[in-house]
């Protein structure tokens, strides 16, 4: 009831905010049809094989400053995202699900650089959220089937999400952002743009920093980010040069993952002790010594001191792009990344060096860290030549990824904390485990687009991708060897047919693999077993899908929309299970749960009722479900998982969102049913119920001379109604069962929280 007289109340304001306004500013005359085009927010892909939409800028700018562009994405059909924080970029609570592939089947470029998997403890790659600040983005293309042939990728599965950053502008100027709200929370974002500069021809550049602090909306500490953006574009009479360099430093203090059992024992709004350094010491003696846990604890596990997420990244990036004639373009990226990474718990399972004895200021817990190093580099070309009726196009990916992985224990003091949790730890007192992984990539593709007629077009070609995985033991069980992912022949086909009342038909085919992971935490080498990475190597085959899709579209001068069906086969999917608490960092089982079957349909559309207001919505229906039941080595029924719903795969989802914007004033109001979601495979207990979430934006934007000119007030309202819901699914990992409701592997979402930005320009 609340909910619902909430989001009456938020559109009350929208309808009768337009009348008023519409009095002080009188509506323009009417435009001839060609000027009453959709401005649409999201760009349904109009004469693509493939289901494919953009979302520009300005659907990025409405969200509330520091969102990610992947809660801004949220939107789109077949797309199911969540997050612990308002602003969906703490990386640990992240989900992302496209036609029931997770986050780390899926691809992600940005600028046509590969940003890896996204996975949290990222192997070869980094978040979106660290890769560009959300200001700087221009605009991002989701195709929710694998993509075309081009994307530096070998996980993406399903869906492909490439971002795309702003150009440099043309005029010297700039933007300072300030932004305030709930949780103290404060974001500071600056801009320069050089301009076009003819003494260095024509030369344009920006450069931008942007910090953001922010207390958890439960528990202690903060979360933290600073980030460096620059661009330059050079003009190279047709073609160009383009640069970029990101620098991001992130700090995230987590929130605890939670079960249904405690939930209902201690709240949701439970969490790390941190500052409670006393109850943490209490806690962690009890479980070294065997005696009573202090109240409130039911087990150690219910809470941790803290646990942290540390990130520093440099991205590089080069692009030349260069035309030969009106028929041939060349294109070629060159790219670099760094980054020095460590997640970290504070531990009761393992007692600082010197705990018990006497006289000795040792904790009875330690620190536990996963650390990341990877310094990884490569390039992509592709040409194209125009015939006529045909184009042809071609290239190909190549990258080298060292990638050091470790777990190691740092030591605290009994009296009080030593460390802050949000530092990179130093001068370990045990390394458990450390392992030298080494990837190397190279793809390849070929693909002809035939314009049969005006009407008629039909693509086809084909991708090969060669990955070798190869680790280095430093410490911990002995591994060795390599695994390889090769394929020769990925076919692709498509073809779209376009009617003169603007409607058109398409349909696809896609064929696709997934390479093995290189890490101590996921695939393969997680077992840190010998045997396991020789028996992947010699039998397994690496995870692959078949997708057909295929639809309508239809746009006119006021209305555009999209209806899509779907059939995806995923065969020999492998899914590292977790067997314990992830504090306790046991290796992962690996196991083949067969083949997955996901058919369903997507419908979007967006209407301008008049030149002021404006509607959208999508709606989507996936049944993923496991097609054979998971087998232990002798043949026996290991988990009973066919014809069960795939975990973390809600089967409806439906958006919504109200737009309005006349003489300076803007608003939008954004609603959201995602529905139920499992965490088991079995779908024996772990249900998590469905949830409709509303966000709010509204501003002002000046239109004057002086002081005015170019200043903005936005306010956003994320979670109107102050929905209590879980969000993040599958935060500790997936089980086969759960009916005691006792796995920590759930994140409730915040409460309804206000920010107010203003934006000024020069």
């Amino acid at each position: 009831m609340k909910s619902a007289l909430l989001l009456s109340a938020a559109l009350g304001a929208l309808l009768f905010a337009a009348p008023v306004l519409a009095a002080e500013n009188p509506a323009p005359e009417p435009a001839p049809d060609a000027a009453a085009e959709v401005e649409a927010v999201v760009v349904i892909g109009q004469g693509q094989s493939r289901q494919v939409q953009v979302l520009n800028e300005e659907s990025i700018a409405t969200q509330a400053a520091g969102t990610s562009p992947l809660k801004a994405i949220d939107k789109l059909p077949g797309v199911s995202f969540q997050s612990a924080d308002p602003f969906g970029a703490y990386e640990w609570s992240t989900s992302l699900s496209i036609r029931g592939f997770n986050q780390n089947q899926l691809g992600f470029t940005r600028d046509g650089v590969p940003l890896g998997d996204m996975s949290y403890g990222n192997h070869n790659g980094l978040h979106i959220s660290r890769a560009i600040a959300s200001e700087n983005i221009g605009k991002v293309e989701l195709a929710q089937g694998a993509g075309s042939l081009g994307t530096a990728s070998t996980s993406n599965l399903g869906g492909t999400l490439q971002f795309y950053s702003r150009d440099p502008s043309e005029v010297m100027g700039g933007q300072v952002n300030l932004t305030g709200g709930s949780q103290n929370m404060h974001r500071v974002f600056a801009r320069f743009e050089t301009g076009a500069l003819e003494q260095l021809g024509g030369l344009r550049a920006f450069i931008s920093v942007a910090d953001q602090k922010t207390d958890k909306w439960k528990g202690g500490s903060e979360q933290k980010q600073r980030q460096y953006d620059a661009k330059a574009v050079l003009p190279l009479g047709e073609g160009s040069l383009t640069g970029f360099y990101t620098r991001s430093e992130r700090r995230e203090q987590d929130y605890q993952d939670m079960s249904f059992e405690m939930i209902k024992r201690l709240g949701r709004d439970w969490d790390n002790l941190i500052p409670n350094w006393n109850l943490a010491i209490a806690a962690a003696r009890a479980y070294q010594t065997g005696t009573a846990l202090p109240a409130p604890f039911a087990t150690v596990d219910d809470a941790y001191y803290a646990g942290a997420g540390v990130r520093d990244d440099d991205l590089y990036g080069a692009t030349l792009a260069l035309p030969f004639g009106d028929r041939v373009d060349f294109k070629a990226t060159a790219y670099q990344h760094k980054n020095k990474g460590q997640g970290l718990w504070y531990t009761p399972y393992l007692a600082s060096p010197g705990f018990g004895t006497a006289g000795s200021d040792a904790a009875p817990l330690s620190i536990r860290t996963t650390e990341y190093d990877i310094d990884r580099g490569g390039l992509t070309a592709s040409l194209s030549v125009d015939l006529g009726a045909h184009k042809l196009s071609g290239g190909f990916w190549t990258e080298t990824n060292h990638f050091n992985q470790a777990r190691r224990f740092y030591a605290e003091t009994v009296s009080r904390p030593s460390r802050d949790p949000l530092d990179f730890q130093q001068n370990p007192f045990a390394t458990q485990w450390q392992y030298r992984f080494k990837t190397e990539t190279l793809t390849g593709y070929i693909e002809d687009s035939w314009a049969i007629t005006d009407a008629f077009k039909v693509n086809f070609g084909f991708k090969a991708m060669k990955v070798e995985n190869s680790v280095e033991t430093v410490v911990g069980n002995p591994l060795a060897g390599t695994i390889k992912s090769e394929e020769t022949f990925l076919p692709q086909v498509g073809a779209v047919y376009a009617f003169d009342s603007g409607l058109e038909v398409f349909g696809g085919y896609t064929e696709n693999v997934a390479a093995y992971v290189s890490a101590a935490t996921a695939g393969p080498f997680a077992s840190q077993s010998q045997t396991v990475v020789d028996y992947v190597a010699k039998t397994l085959e690496p995870e692959s899908s078949k997708t057909w899709e295929g639809g309508v579209r239809y746009r006119n001068g006021r209305f555009q929309g999209v209806a899509a069906l779907y059939d995806v086969t995923f065969e020999n999917r492998l899914l590292s299970a977790s067997t314990a608490s992830p504090i306790l960092g046991l290796p992962a089982v690996l196991s083949n749960v067969g083949s997955v079957k996901t058919q369903g349909v997507e419908l979007a559309g967006e209407f301008r009722l008049t030149d002021a207001w404006s509607v959208y919505g999508s709606y989507t229906y996936n049944n993923s479900e496991y097609e054979d039941d998971v087998m232990n080595g002798d043949g026996t029924i290991a988990a009973r998982t066919a014809g069960k719903t795939v975990v973390n795969t809600p089967k409806n989802l439906f958006k919504g969102e109200v737009k309005f914007e006349q003489g300076g004033f803007f608003a939008r109001l954004g609603v959201s049913y995602t529905g139920e979601r499992y965490y088991t495979y079995e779908n024996v207990g772990g249900e998590v119920d469905g949830y409709t979430v509303a966000d709010l934006t509204f501003g002002y934007r000046f239109d004057g001379e002086g002081w005015s000119k170019g200043l903005e007030i936005q306010a956003n309202v994320t979670n109107l109604t102050d929905e209590d819901y879980i969000s993040t699914v599958g935060s500790g990992g997936f089980v086969n069962r759960d009916t005691a409701g006792t796995t920590m592997t759930l994140l409730p979402a915040p409460p309804r929280q206000g920010f107010v930005t203003i934006k000024k320009a020069f």
